[in-house]
């Protein structure tokens, strides 16, 4: 008994390692597929989202989104640099 425990715990931990740093795949917001086509770029990141509606949402706080995407394993993309004005 003991044993499948320990090995139980050992494939928790395994699991929960490796799925840190995965794209992301759900909208943070609605928890429906992204649309890459809309996103908010916030706080030096890329934030997809599924609908229009959700764009304001993340535009109100990204932060939450942000840290609710990171405590999910989930690593938000970088937003592109601005190019310089010239």
């Amino acid at each position: 008994m003991r044993t499948y425990l320990l090995l139980a715990a050992l494939m928790v931990a395994a699991t929960l390692v490796f799925a840190e740093g995965q794209p992301q795949a759900p909208c943070p917001v609605m928890g429906g597929a992204v649309d890459k086509a809309l996103y908010v770029d916030a706080e030096g990141y890329r934030i997809y989202v599924c609908c229009r509606g959700c764009i304001d949402a993340v535009r109100a706080d990204p932060a939450k989104y942000i840290e609710k995407m990171k405590a999910e394993g989930v690593e938000p993309e970088k937003a592109p640099a601005e190019a310089p004005v010239k």
